[in-house]
């Protein structure tokens, strides 16, 4: 099993006060964007890759899916999303991303919420989704933003006050790891251009329906903390694909 962060006590616990740890995806400054880009799910199987506290399966359980799975590295994440589930329809199971292996054909909406910059091989992933979905079904992620990630140590520049004076980017075609800091500790993502993002979908024949930089809502600007500082640069990419019905020239 590879590490995750998410398993350290000290860590998660830090991360279980943040705002849409607790409140879930009204905190979520992308949340609107992302709820835009999905399709109707009632009846629909969906899998959740990375599925952190569960807040996606059990929207899309509270929106008729089937069928939910939702999978993650972290031991304590998956307990806590055990324990905040009460549908029927809603399965967790402990997978990385990478490692996950799903039926052919066996979901018509596979999602993935700022899970995929810690994954290093995205193509592989791309491939797997491409396989776990049926005919015409979608592949809807978020990431964390090339222009937040391309730096390393993901922070502003500051002035000697502390005030954030604007956000660098280096290194940006420079493709790989990166050492990065969040919530004081250092842990492994992986930078992508945003072709890096897009190119392993046209690869692999998805058809891209959306590319969206998503800004938080205006009523949360002043809600969160810093919240308003997101709008100086871009923090996070959503991307929803589709595997066409048909393939060849018959796509749709």
């Amino acid at each position: 099993m590879k590490e995750n962060k998410y398993d350290d006590s000290v860590f998660f616990e830090q991360y279980s006060h943040m705002p849409r740890s607790e409140q879930g995806l009204s905190a979520a400054g992308e949340w609107p964007a992302l709820k835009a880009l999905l399709p109707e799910l009632a009846g629909k199987r969906v899998l959740d890759l990375g599925c952190g506290f569960g807040w996606h399966c059990r929207y899309a359980a509270e929106h008729g899916a089937a069928r939910v799975l939702g999978t993650d590295l972290s031991q304590r994440m998956l307990e806590r999303a055990r324990a905040m589930t009460d549908s029927p329809v809603v399965e967790y199971r402990r997978a990385a991303i990478e490692d996950t292996r799903p039926a052919p054909a066996a979901w018509d909406v596979v999602l993935s919420s700022l899970a995929l910059h810690y994954v290093e091989d995205y193509a592989g992933v791309c491939r797997m989704v491409w396989d776990a979905l049926s005919p015409g079904g979608w592949f809807i992620f978020s990431a964390e933003h090339p222009v937040f990630t391309a730096q390393g140590p993901q922070d502003w520049q500051r002035d000697a006050g502390g005030a954030p004076l604007h956000w660098p980017v280096d290194r940006y075609f420079e493709q790989g790891p990166r050492d990065a800091v969040f919530l004081g500790e250092h842990m492994r993502k992986y930078h992508r251009t945003v072709t890096g993002y897009v190119q392993p979908l046209l690869a692999r024949g998805f058809a891209l329906e959306a590319l969206v930089e998503p800004q938080p809502a205006r009523e949360m600007l002043d809600a969160v903390p810093g919240m308003a500082d997101e709008l100086r640069r871009p923090m996070m990419l959503i991307l929803k694909a589709r595997k066409p019905r048909r393939s060849g020239r018959e796509q749709e």
